[in-house]
C-alpha cells in the first residue's frame, strides 16, 4: 500500500505507523466498571468499507495523518494532516 504525505509525497506504507481509529471514541466516566472500559480498550467495530485511520509518517516528516481508505478494495481515496484544535 502507498500513502501520499502532504508534505512528502507518495510514500510506502513501510514508512508510516498505523495508530488506531481517527474517530472520537466515547471514553467512559472515570467510575465506570470494568466491562465498560473493557469495551473501550479492546472492541472496535470491523467495518467493511470506507474507513479514517490515524497514521504517523514516522519514518519521513513526522507528520500526524488521516487515512481514508476502503477495507473491502484497499484503495486509499485521501490523505490529510490533522489539524490540532485550538478551542
Amino acid at each position: 500500500m502507498r500513502l501520499t504525505c502532504p508534505i512528502c509525497g507518495e510514500r510506502d506504507r513501510r514508512e508510516f505507523y498505523y495508530k488506531g481509529d481517527a474517530i472520537e471514541l466515547d471514553r467512559p466516566n472515570q467510575d465506570a466498571g470494568l466491562a465498560a472500559w473493557d469495551d473501550y480498550l479492546h472492541n472496535r467495530d470491523n467495518s467493511a468499507g470506507e474507513i479514517r485511520d490515524l497514521w504517523h509518517h514516522a519514518a519521513g516528516c513526522g507528520a500526524w495523518l488521516i487515512v481514508t481508505r476502503n477495507t473491502l478494495t484497499h484503495a486509499v481515496s485521501r490523505c490529510e494532516l490533522v489539524e490540532k484544535d485550538t478551542r
